[in-house]
């Protein structure tokens, strides 16, 4: 057995010096891993690392003064450690800041024609690029049922190419749908729903109802009846756009908004859309209709004034009601100019469309694309990837046949993909793993010193950046915090630089973003040109402006970019907006800490912090985006109590996961999720594992839970415990699972 473990170790001495001089032999290197595993067992993989780090070392001597001369690695250390903002005097209970930002030609472009609406922008975009691929859509061909392994059947999709249309043809497009508005009736001023998922379609609207002056209210497509029926009231609309997987839940909603006479429906691909068995009175008339509509009017364009309301934009509702929060043709178009400065974007850059067009981050991304003639293909997360669930087996998935280079994300996709990467790694056996997370520490020790490692993205990351379609060079993250790993193991996994930003729908998603040449994670960038950037002491929290050694307190946004206020809502646009200084500014509720370069690191929320028994504060959503990285966890709700010293968790598991603990603990593969659930040792594992995390990431002691309970509900919009964006409702939360927190603490 010796002399064959030496011999093994000698044959993979030999691949090993030929994989680094050569670099072509892969299939040789696989092999051999697999056969190390088989054959040494634990002792051998920690054997083959070591080698693996021999040779990798020897190498890096070898190779260091060639790379130096090619990457020029003091550069980017030099660009990293530049000022990115400076103070601007404002009262002693506060430091301002603003962003060090060149001009681009995009802004001096619109300076020169003018250009201060959004109907402006487009029109200007539309022009330019006539002849270029404006927006796409994957060709649907034909769907069936597939049967799977364990005898369950899925719905698939058989799959074509991209169809696209020219910026020529979404410019005439736009045309005939504001005209077939206002054929309906539809008056300039007047409000428009859109309640629909994210499509061509959707911006189509948004372009013709901008030339028309017709403000466009916008409504998440997974939010609650109750809050559908809300912003629909509130707006005080007659006539919807929805789509035809939307259009069935308006049979329960319709009877509920008395002034809905007209709803507007985007057709499916394969079926007809049945429009029968609905409340009484309304009308229903396809997209396609009302463009034939607009065809044959000639209704002159009526253009909004800077000052007009572009969007009402209904956050998510994490704390009751969506609010609508009115955005003017002005707020976008300043943001627009101040994001495109930050993203560097190219002439042969290719855009994955996916979020939500209701959420601020993927409007202001779309926007960007199209005023600088770029190609967006539509996708979403059931066809995005050739493993998607909705991918027929042996078809490429949305990003294998479109190649993206830029696209967005959210971190809840971040950090399932950052789980889902972890898993199939791990499902190929020890040596990968090990060689995988080698790979990952190694690529990260360089990166922040300013290397590229060409050889380690080929033979370790190749396969994994292909899954994206193996092109992206750019992802901007938004919406809520980025755990640093997840940060981390995305940038190195798919090779390219991960911005993380900072804005709130009330800011039109702007205040701060990350630059191409910012290293680091856990921070959001420097302030955008469009706004100031204020840290205001904040004593309940003992946050202050002259804390030492970066000053904290609760971040304030002021500039061109700040939104007109709440609809309809003048008590709570009192309380959160404010005039100062020839600038409107608005009070976010987050605590924020200013680095020595100006960037800006959220490390707090008003309204998440719980002081505890002895005077510790806890940060909720700090730790909870912590925790997350776990691969047990599906989502996590933080408690702490106020006359106890310790917090505990609500959990809502990764059954995946969630199986495998069991497994290891011997209980029955049939068992329920229930029944897992409840099981002692299973919550003991997942606790083990929560503190595991919690160390890793250098929580402190009373900030690591004590106590978990496990659900098996799962926490989708419907269930009324998270929001259209996925956004944690707490007190909703903390009111279902009351007996158990009570239980824990007991």
């Amino acid at each position: 057995m010796l002399g064959k473990t030496k011999l093994n170790l000698l044959r993979f001495t030999n691949i090993l010096v030929f994989f680094f001089s050569i670099g072509k032999r892969e299939e040789l290197f696989e092999n051999l891993a697999v056969e190390i595993v088989v054959k040494m067992g634990d002792v051998g993989v920690s054997v083959a690392i070591g080698l693996i780090k021999v040779g990798v070392f020897f190498y890096d001597v070898i190779s260091y003064p060639v790379y130096a001369i090619l990457q020029r690695p003091w550069q980017k250390r030099r660009a990293m450690n530049k000022d990115r903002a400076y103070t601007v005097p404002t009262s002693d209970d506060e430091l301002c800041y603003r962003g060090i930002q060149p001009v681009t030609e995009l802004q001096v472009e619109f300076k020169r024609n003018k250009i201060t609406t959004l109907r402006e922008a487009l029109d200007y975009a539309f022009k330019k690029y006539a002849e270029k691929k404006a927006l796409g859509t994957r060709k649907i061909l034909s769907e069936f049922d597939e049967v799977q392994k364990n005898g369950k059947v899925f719905k698939k999709y058989d799959m074509g190419d991209y169809s696209w249309i020219t910026y020529a043809e979404l410019d005439e497009m736009s045309l005939w749908f504001g005209r077939g508005l206002r054929v309906l009736g539809h008056e300039p001023k007047e409000n428009l729903i859109i309640f629909s998922e994210t499509r061509y379609e959707w911006l189509v609207c948004a372009a013709g109802a901008f030339r028309q002056s017709v403000a466009m209210c916008t409504l998440y497509a997974t939010l609650g009846d109750d809050a559908v029926v809300h912003g629909i009231n509130e707006t005080e609309v007659r006539h919807i756009v929805t789509s035809h997987d939307l259009l069935p839940k308006l049979r329960t909603i319709l009877p509920l908004c008395p002034k809905v006479t007209r709803v507007i429906y985007f057709g499916d691909q394969l079926k007809p859309t049945d429009v029968t068995g609905y409340k009484e009175g309304v009308v229903f008339t396809s997209f396609n209709e009302i463009l034939d509509k607009g065809k044959k009017a000639d209704y002159a364009d009526v253009p909004p004034a800077p000052s007009d309301p572009a969007i009402i934009m209904y956050t998510s509702g994490s704390t009751g009601n969506p609010k609508g929060v009115i955005l003017s043709h002005q707020n976008l178009v300043e943001s627009v100019l101040a994001y495109s400065i930050v993203m560097q974007v190219r002439p042969n850059d290719v855009y994955l469309a996916y979020l939500p067009l209701a959420h601020v981050l993927e409007l202001m991304a779309e926007t960007i694309m199209l005023l600088y003639g770029l190609p967006m293909g539509y996708s979403t997360p059931l066809t995005m990837t050739d493993r998607s669930t909705k991918v027929k087996r042996g078809t490429p998935g949305d990003v294998s046949v479109l190649k993206p280079t830029l696209m967005p994300a959210v971190p809840l996709i971040l950090d399932r993909i950052y789980k889902g990467i972890l898993e199939k790694v791990a499902a190929q056996g020890k040596f990968i793993e090990a060689l995988f997370q080698y790979g990952l520490e190694y690529k990260n020790k360089w990166y922040r010193r300013g290397w590229g490692t060409p050889i380690c993205n080929w033979f370790v990351f190749r396969k994994i950046r292909a899954l994206m379609g193996g092109r992206v060079r750019l992802i901007a993250a938004g919406g809520a915090p980025l755990p640093p790993d997840t940060h981390d193991f995305i940038r190195s996994a798919l090779g390219c630089p991960v911005l993380q930003g900072y804005g709130l729908t009330e800011s039109c998603g702007c205040a701060t973003l990350m630059d191409v040449e910012d290293l680091s994670t856990g921070r959001v960038g420097a302030p955008l040109s469009v706004c100031d950037i204020k840290i205001v002491n904040w004593e309940e929290g003992n946050y202050r402006s002259s804390d030492k050694p970066n000053p904290r307190g609760e971040v304030i946004i002021g500039g061109n970019n700040i939104a007109l206020g709440y609809y309809k809502n003048p008590e709570q646009t009192a309380q959160d907006f404010y005039e100062m200084d020839g600038k409107r500014w608005f009070r976010t509720g987050d605590i924020g800490e200013i680095e020595r370069d100006g960037c800006l690191k959220i490390i707090d929320r008003k309204k998440d912090l719980v002081k505890l028994q002895f005077g510790e504060y806890v940060s909720l959503g700090k730790v909870e985006a912590e925790l997350k990285v776990s691969p047990l966890v599906e989502n996590l709700c933080l408690y702490g109590d106020p006359s106890r010293n310790n917090t505990v968790a609500i959990v809502s598991p990764s059954v995946r996961a969630l199986r495998e603990v069991a497994a290891k603990l011997g209980l029955p593969n049939d068992a329920s999720v229930e029944t897992l659930c409840q099981d002692q040792g299973v919550k003991a594992a997942v606790l083990e594992d929560l503190a595991a995390t919690a160390k890793k990431a250098k929580l402190m002691r009373f900030e690591i839970p004590t106590a978990v309970h496990l659900t098996p509900d799962l926490w989708t919009p419907d269930s009324g415990l998270v929001t259209a964006a996925f956004k944690l409702k707490r007190r909703a939360v903390e009111s279902r699972y009351l007996d158990d927190i009570r239980r824990m603490y007991a």
